[in-house]
Formats: structure tokens, sequence, C-alpha cells
């Protein structure tokens, strides 16, 4: 046995042969790399997407409203279909009623020094869909005050624009926080209920002045007028505000959202498109890799055809040739996917390390999808190598 292989491999190992094999390996070698590299590029971008530590919480909730035209106008709430067909797309996790106060109301400083009074309007929104986490959020009419969480863009407007402006001083979200002002709701008859107001909170993802639903629902029955109570103003929660088919449906719908935690939905394609011809490119240098490397097994028993026909005449078996055949060129291809895995694996580390500068975080590690689909092609190149030279054997046989 010993002495058969050695002269088996005499017969394959010609100059010729080595170098038809060693273009089969390097051909199989980037055709691996390039297959594991789309495949792990895939798993990053769905990690991109939907990875806890990229996730952006204002981002991530929209508020939604009809685009206001001539044809429209006042006419722009939304319908209870319109709000339950919204809820019922594949890219809405939850959806919130905006409920705006239906009363006239003003607020005031309680203090001299600091003077103030400008008529307002209060929405409110499901505790579920705020970002400010506080136990002051609670109000009933026994309560001392109305708790108010304000944009915190306002109060950006007011220390770097109007505070300069009028001479006033700026002021920290924690002062903020310590100041009560009087809060004045209106009647339908000019009767003004004043009460204690004060600033719980800053949201950086509902831009308007929010009071508890409780508060809400109070007043506007208590001063609300009887005109349409539907909602013009809806918020919803969604995994990836970027997701074409959200901004496809909202420009169908003729519904507009903040346009920056949209506007990558374009780039989005850009980039499906970009992952997309990699794997393509990828899978087809695959299937021509194999195709060579099949090719050099079909060559290499067909230029030793007349010495196998001899080796068989003397009495080696077809199932000793075929077993000999798969140690000399099998082995090569578990070579070649190991490699490519260690050079993916130093790919994505160094990905890894740029990313993170960048503030946007992938695993350091290749997927367990990359490992499976190295697996797979392993097993089919085995498995077509096998059935190629038991087919080539028996026919020269």
């Amino acid at each position: 046995m010993k002495g058969l292989n050695i002269l088996l491999r005499k017969l394959i190992k010609t100059g010729a042969g080595r170098i038809r094999f060693a273009m089969a390996i390097v051909g199989l070698s980037i055709a691996m790399i390039l297959i594991l590299s789309a495949v792990q590029l895939q798993s990053n971008y769905n990690e991109l997407l939907s990875g806890s530590g990229n996730r952006d919480s204002i981002a991530n909730f929209l508020v939604v409203n009809k685009i206001l035209t001539d044809r429209n106008l006042k006419n722009t709430t939304l319908s209870e279909a319109e709000i339950q067909d919204i809820g019922s797309q594949s890219f809405t996790d939850a959806v919130g009623i905006l409920h705006s106060s239906r009363f006239k109301a003003s607020i005031q400083s309680s203090s001299a020094q600091f003077p103030f009074y400008t008529d307002i309007a209060f929405e409110s929104v499901p505790d579920s869909f705020l970002d400010v986490n506080t136990k002051e959020w609670y109000w009933d009419e026994s309560s001392n005050f109305v708790p108010i969480i304000v944009p915190g863009m306002f109060l950006d407007i007011y220390n770097f624009q109007f505070s300069l402006s009028q001479g006033l001083p700026q002021l920290t979200r924690d002062v903020v926080k310590m100041i009560f002002f009087q809060v004045n709701l209106y009647d339908e008859n000019g009767g003004v209920h004043s009460m204690r107001g004060r600033v719980v909170g800053f949201s950086d993802r509902v831009s308007s002045l929010l009071v508890p639903q409780s508060f809400m629902d109070w007043a506007n029955q208590q001063y609300g007028t009887t005109g349409n109570k539907a909602p013009s103003r809806i918020i919803i929660r969604t995994k990836d505000p970027g997701n074409p088919d959200l901004v496809r449906y909202l420009k169908e719908k003729n519904l507009a959202t903040d346009q920056d935690k949209t506007r990558f939905s374009r780039y989005r394609q850009v980039v499906e498109m970009v992952v997309n011809i990699s794997g393509v490119t990828g899978l087809l240098m695959l299937l021509f890799a194999v195709l060579i490397f099949t090719l050099f097994i079909q060559l290499t028993i067909s230029s030793c055809k007349e010495e196998i026909k001899l080796l068989l005449t003397l009495g080696a078996s077809p199932k000793q040739l075929s077993r000999f055949l798969m140690r000399q060129f099998f082995p090569s291809n578990i070579i070649i996917i190991i490699l490519s895995l260690a050079i993916v694996c130093m790919l994505q580390y160094l990905a890894y390390r740029v990313l993170a500068g960048q503030q946007i975080y992938i695993s350091p590690y290749i997927s367990m999808f990359s490992v499976l689909t190295a697996l797979f092609i392993l097993i089919f190149i085995g498995l077509v190598n096998f059935i190629n030279i038991r087919k080539h054997i028996n026919y020269t046989y």
C-alpha cells in the first residue's frame, strides 16, 4: 500500500500538475476570503442596525403628522383608521397618541427678579414614550403643582439667543427645575384658573411642552372647547428610523416626521446594494474557484489515465485510488478554509478598532454565521471533489 501511494504521488505531482494545483489553490483562497468577508459584512451591517450598543433612544421615536398643504388646511387630524394602519406596519413597534390641549393657557413668572409671560399650549403622551424618568411625573387634583417636561432645545434657545439679547441670566437645567411659576388656564367665558407649575425634566424626543395625561384629561374636561378631539400628531417607536419602507410609507400617505432621523434611508439603500453586490461577487468567485479545482482534478486524472488503468489492471481497486486522491486534495481545502477564516478574523478585529474610535460598535469577533458558512463550503467542496474523483476513476476503469 505504501509503495502504491509513492507511485501515485509521483504520477500526479508532475511539473505541470504542480502549477495547475497552485493556480487552483490561489483561486479558491481568494474566493473564500471574498465570500466569508461578504457574509461577515452582512452580519456587521445587521448588528449596526439592530445592536443594542448602536440603538438611538431619540432617533427610534418619530413624531408623525400630516403634511400641511392648501388642500388640507384645518383638516390635519388623524383618523382612528389611519392610526391603526400605521400601527399595523412591520416597521412600527408601538404607537402613542399626542393629546393636545383644547384650552387657552399661559405661564408667567412668580418672581419679580425673573419676569416673563407667554401663551402656551400643552400636549401629553403615554409615559412609555417619554425619555424622562422622574418620580415627580404624577398629577391629581390634590397635587401641589403641575409637573412639566420641556424640550431641551427650548432651554438652548433661551440660554444662547433670548437671554443674551434681553440681558437675562443664563440658566442650567438644575436651576430651571428649582423654579416655580404660575400656570393660567382660561375657560370659554374668560375665567382664569391659576396653579403652580414646575419643570421636572427635559426631553430630547418630543419637541413640545408635556404634562401628565391625568392633568390633560382633567383640564380638557374643565376648560376645553367642544371642537374636534381627534389627534393631529402621533409618536411611533421603530427599530430602524432609516428603514426605506418607513420612508416610502410616509411619503405615500402624505405624512411627515423629523427628516434628520430618516435621512439615512438613501444611504442605507446604497449600503445594502454594496453588501449584496459583494455577496454575489464572492459567491460567483467561489463557484468559479470550485470549477477550477474540479477541472484540475479531472485534468490530473486524465493525464494519468494510462498509468491509473495499469495500476487497476495490476490489482489496485477504484476505492483505493479514490481514497488516495481525496487525501491528496482535500487537506489543502481545510487549510484554505482555516487561513481564510483567520484573515477575516483579523479584518474584523481591525474594523472593530477603527469603528470603536468613531463610537460605532460591532463585535471584535466574527459571527457564528461566518463560521457555519465556511463549514458548509468545506463540506460542499469535499462532496464535489469526491463525486468527481469517483466518477472519473470509474470511467477510466
